[in-house]
């Protein structure tokens, strides 16, 4: 495991970048609601993307950037409109928006990604997104505030700002990778109503950041689950500026793994933030699925309970209904011995073993509940049948996450 120090900070951790954010009144008439990032270099880019059919303009937008284009320099991302179902202005709007950084920022309008983030099916009010590019391409700033000032501007139904950063020696030089993301409902594995914007001062070639990325994703965004829904907007941008002066890493070896362990700390971090403020929760459910055959086979397990309202709704009455959780994993398709599972509860509290070879132990349910209190909670289950390992991320199922979803629009 490479050597890792977390560090303060999130997308203007890393050499070179630099941020920004503006209040625009796109829907939201009280706060910010746009964000740039930008970086002094132009950057190899590498990105992943939702697998929802349904996807929104920018997602087309920035996947022909990360495809096709030779390097990516700035980012502008709105909240409170999503840019989803928009057609062809749609589509425009996004060209509009490129072009309104390129003129200002003086670089050229296929290095400028864009991500949006709100209602689907409404027309972004275009005037103001290009004046809040305006405004921002003034502000840019590399300070840790205003990097916490754009994570804050990205927020939907969000609570709280989502940012996380580290520092790993490659070669002997100290790269740092930082990040930024927004997440809180419609949220579920294979990239969720998640933006999520990393940045490192690493040199690395885009194609080893994109196998980088697209690897990492699987154990980290796609293993969050809010509500079961796959959003039309997920991103996951990654930007590296190459400012740190290390040697480029353009082949696998040590500094390509610790590089990767690097990014997979930034991931991990931020993905389990979006599922601790899933909307309405009150707590972050963790779900470890050990002693599977295949790797394949707890990460399908893991996601069954993850996902299974009747179970999430049973850590919010902080009751130990572990029937919800073998009938979970009973339903996932994958194939296990029900009378070999050996099912704990663990949380800051204290570890409690629920179920020995598919039979309850005669656990306390007056423990069982004081574990289950706790605002992080973790369910442990033990298959026995192999070395493999999963673990998801959720939340639990409250009141709340209905009437924040009925009056969404309203």
């Amino acid at each position: 495991m490479a050597d890792l120090t977390y560090i303060e900070g999130g997308v203007t951790a890393a050499k070179g970048f630099r941020s920004a954010s503006a209040a625009a009144g796109i829907k939201y008439k009280d706060r910010s609601d746009m964000a740039m990032i930008y970086s002094e270099k132009p950057c190899a880019a590498a990105g992943t993307f939702t697998t929802n059919i349904v996807k929104a303009a920018p997602v087309k937008w920035d996947q022909e950037i990360v495809y096709h284009a030779p390097a990516a320099q700035a980012v502008v991302i709105n909240a409170g409109i999503a840019n989803a179902c928009t057609g062809a202005e749609g589509y425009g709007y996004c060209r509009a928006t490129a072009d309104a950084a390129a003129e200002i920022l003086g670089i050229p309008a296929d290095s400028v990604l864009v991500a949006s983030t709100g209602v689907i099916g409404m027309q972004l009010p275009i005037e103001r997104i290009v004046n809040g590019v305006k405004q921002m391409a003034l502000r840019l700033d590399g300070s840790l505030e205003s990097g916490t000032a754009s994570a804050k501007a990205i927020m939907t139904t969000d609570t709280k700002k989502k940012e996380a950063a580290v520092q790993v020696e490659l070669g002997g030089t100290t790269v740092t990778v930082g990040g930024m993301c927004k997440g809180s409902g419609m949220i579920h594995p294979n990239m969720c109503t998640m933006l999520s914007f990393v940045t490192t001062d690493a040199a690395i070639s885009k194609e080893l950041l994109q196998e980088a990325l697209s690897e990492d994703i699987q154990d980290t965004y796609n293993m969050v689950s809010v509500d079961g829904d796959t959003s039309t907007n997920d991103t996951v941008l990654l930007l590296a500026n190459g400012m740190a002066g290390n040697a480029p890493v353009t082949e696998k070896g040590a500094d390509y793994e610790a590089f990767k362990a690097a990014l997979h700390v930034v991931n991990e971090t931020l993905a389990k933030k979006i599922a601790g403020d899933g909307e309405g929760c009150t707590a972050l459910f963790e779900v470890k699925i050990v002693g599977a055959e295949t790797k394949e086979q707890a990460v399908t397990l893991a996601k069954s309970v993850i996902t299974s309202n009747l179970t999430k709704a049973a850590i919010f009455g902080h009751d130990a209904n572990w029937g919800r959780i073998l009938c979970a994993m009973g339903y996932s398709g994958a194939q296990f011995d029900p009378e070999k599972v050996d099912l704990f509860f663990e949380s800051a509290a204290g570890r409690l073993q629920i179920i020995a070879d598919g039979v309850a132990t005669g656990y306390s349910e007056e423990e069982a509940t004081k574990i289950l209190s706790e605002p992080e909670v973790t369910a442990i289950a033990d298959i026995k049948m192999g070395d493999a390992s999963a673990t998801a991320w959720g939340c639990d199922l409250t009141f709340d996450y209905v009437k924040i979803n009925a009056d969404y629009r309203s």
